[in-house]
C-alpha cells in the first residue's frame, strides 16, 4: 500500500531550482531513505510533503490526500524536521502536554512518547538542559504523539551517540515492520542508512537519479557470488560450460559472475559438489551514492 507520493514534483527559490521533477512513493511496512548531497532539494521536498512549502508544479501526497487536507494530521502523520523547536525553559513532559493540549490528546500521551524514545527518566528536566541527541529523542517523541503511521523524518540520528544510533535504527525498523508503519527518512549517514532502510530515493541538483531497494542498488548486474566447494575443479568447469564467467581465488573459493545464487546451487547440485559458502558480494551504498550523485 502506497502511503507517500511525490510526483513530477518542482519547486523553485528564484532562479534555483531546488527541485526538478521528482517522483517516487514510499509504501506502507517499510523503511525509506531519501539521500543527497547538500542542497540536493531533500528538506525542500519534505516540506512540500507537509504543506510547509507550496510546490510551483506536481503533487505531494500522504494516503492519497494533501496533507494540509488532513482533518487532524497529527494522528495520521509523525513528522520532525528539525530538533530546534523548544523552549529551553520549559520541561519535556510540559512540552509534549502542550503539543497534546493542541492537538486534542489526553496528556497521558505525553508520558507514553517519553518512554518510547528512552527519556522517562528525564520527563521533569529542562529542555535547555538537554544534549542534542536528547534534543533529537525528544522531536521523536512528539511525532509519535498521534499514534501515526506514517513518519518523516529529516536527519533523525544528527547527534545521537553510537548507542543512540543503533536504538533508533531498530526502532524505525520496528515501527515499519512490527507495526506497519510507512517511514521516510532524510539522511546522509550512508552507513547507518545501510543498515536501516529497505528502500532508497537517491536525488542530486534537484533531480531524481535513482529509486529502489538497497539490494538493487548495491548489487549490479557486474557483481559476483563468492563460493566455497568441496571440489572447486570439478565446480568451476561445469560453471563456465554454463555460461559463467569463473574466478579460481584460492584453494576451494571461487567467484563467480554472469550467473544467479539458485543456478549456481543447482550445478553444484548436478556435480555432487557440496558447497559451504554462498556469499552476493554488494557494492558498498556510499561507494553506489558517490557515483550516482557525481560527488566522487
Amino acid at each position: 500500500m502506497t502511503a507517500i507520493e511525490i510526483r513530477d514534483l518542482a519547486k523553485s527559490f528564484g532562479s534555483v531550482k531546488a527541485v526538478d521533477g521528482v517522483s517516487f512513493t514510499v509504501e506502507a511496512g517499510s523503511v525509506t531513505g531519501y539521500l543527497g548531497p547538500n542542497g540536493a532539494g531533500k528538506t525542500t521536498t519534505l516540506r512540500c510533503l507537509l504543506g510547509l512549502v507550496t510546490p510551483d508544479s506536481g503533487e505531494a501526497l500522504v494516503d492519497g490526500r494533501r496533507y494540509v487536507t488532513l482533518p487532524q494530521p497529527v494522528t495520521e502523520v509523525g513528522a520532525v524536521l528539525e530538533a530546534t523547536s523548544f523552549h529551553p525553559g520549559r520541561t519535556a513532559l510540559d512540552h509534549l502536554r502542550i503539543l497534546c493540549a493542541a492537538a486534542g490528546l489526553p496528556d497521558e500521551r505525553a508520558s507514553e512518547s517519553l518512554a518510547m524514545v528512552g527519556l522517562a527518566d528525564v520527563a521533569d528536566k529542562r529542555v535547555g538542559g538537554f544534549s542534542l541527541g536528547m534534543r533529537q529523542r525528544l522531536a521523536l517523541s512528539s511525532a509519535l504523539l498521534g499514534r501515526p503511521k506514517i513518519f518523516i523524518l529529516d536527519e533523525p540520528a544528527n547527534g545521537l551517540d553510537p548507542a543512540g544510533i543503533e536504538w533508533l535504527r531498530g526502532f524505525l525498523r520496528h515501527l515499519a515492520h512490527d507495526q506497519g508503519a510507512a517511514v521516510l527518512v532524510s539522511s546522509h549517514v550512508l552507513a547507518e542508512v545501510e543498515q536501516t532502510v529497505d528502500n532508497v530515493v537517491i536525488i542530486a541538483k534537484g533531480r531524481l537519479v535513482r529509486q529502489g531497494s538497497l539490494a538493487e542498488l548495491t548489487t549490479n548486474g557486474d557483481s559476483a557470488i563468492r563460493i566455497r566447494a568441496s571440489d572447486a575443479a570439478t565446480l568451476a568447469p561445469a560453471l563456465e560450460a554454463a555460461g559463467a564467467a569463473v574466478e579460481r581465488v584460492e584453494d576451494g573459493l571461487l567467484r563467480v559472475r554472469g550467473m544467479d545464487a539458485t543456478s549456481v546451487g543447482q550445478i553444484a547440485l548436478d556435480q555432487r559438489v557440496v558447497l559451504t559458502e554462498v556469499t552476493q558480494e554488494r557494492s558498498d551504498l556510499q561507494k553506489v551514492f558517490l557515483e550516482l550523485t557525481g560527488e566522487r
